[in-house]
């Protein structure tokens, strides 16, 4: 176990893969104002960390994360602007600076995995959808939850969604604002894996310890390329790419894959003769 600074973050490193755990089960894990503290900070270290190959992201109990916590004011800090639009301006900021962690989570160089025991609800499925990969317990499911409120939205949730489904399905999700269960979810390619309740944490265990075990700096680079895809075009893409490929071709990691290739090419050669 990893000390986290608080009660309400669990972490942990397990065959390679680096956990965090939202810790209010009795909150259906609401957003709490010291998570927006300890998660960033744990991301950046499981970043910066070479033994570690992949991060899962995930909640205890029976929830992911039901967004925003309404009646703590878990979000809520100080406001000391005077007047009505320096305040917009100065809650927006804090607004942003608490979402930083699903920046961290899509833009880190490993693979992040959102492993969903429940519902996500709000800002909850805003960080769920910036994982890059995700796998969710048939129980799960994806709640915009913002309309119901009046809230426009935040922590990305516009944002991730259109890019996974385009503006049009994810104007009408947003607004319609029901719930995505694990087998609509699964089918609209928001989850890419969906398991039985009890098999959630195994497997997303399994799943996180095989990429970690894998070439995790080829991994950074295809993860990079796929983010490229979608905000560069063909010709500036490509030429990123080919740096990418070119630097890969470079590493340890790489001529140890060469070598293990070799060698099984040359075992299945000799069971032929």
């Amino acid at each position: 176990m990893i000390e986290t600074g608080t009660e309400t973050v669990l972490a942990q490193v397990v065959e390679g893969v680096g956990v965090i755990s939202f810790n209010r089960p009795h909150r259906r894990n609401a957003l709490h104002s010291e998570m927006y503290v300890a998660i960033p900070a744990l991301l950046e270290r499981f970043a910066a960390d070479d033994d570690i190959g992949c991060v899962v992201i995930t909640g205890t109990g029976s929830a992911f994360c039901a967004g925003g916590d309404v009646r703590d004011g878990g979000s809520a800090r100080e406001v000391t602007a005077p007047d009505p639009e320096a305040q917009v301006l100065e809650r927006s900021a804090v607004l942003a600076d608490n979402a930083r962690m699903v920046t961290l989570l899509h833009e880190m160089p490993k693979i992040t995995i959102a492993a969903l025991p429940g519902a996500a609800v709000g800002a909850g499925m805003s960080i769920a959808l910036s994982t890059d990969l995700r796998i969710a317990a048939r129980s799960a499911k994806l709640v915009p939850g913002w309309s119901k409120l009046a809230f426009s939205g935040d922590f990305g949730g516009a944002w991730f969604l259109t890019h996974l489904l385009g503006p049009s399905r994810a104007l009408e999700l947003l607004i319609a604002d029901q719930p995505i269960d694990s087998d609509t979810g699964l089918a609209l390619g928001l989850f890419n894996r969906v398991v039985d309740d009890a098999e959630l944490s195994a497997a997303a265990l399994a799943w996180a310890a095989e990429i970690a075990a894998g070439p995790t700096a080829a991994f950074a680079g295809t993860k990079a390329n796929v983010l490229d895809a979608q905000r560069l075009p063909l010709h500036e893409a490509v030429k990123a790419e080919s740096e990418r490929m070119v630097r890969s071709a470079l590493t340890a990691e790489h001529r140890d894959a060469v070598k293990a290739w070799l060698a099984t090419a040359a075992k299945k050669t000799q069971a032929r003769r």
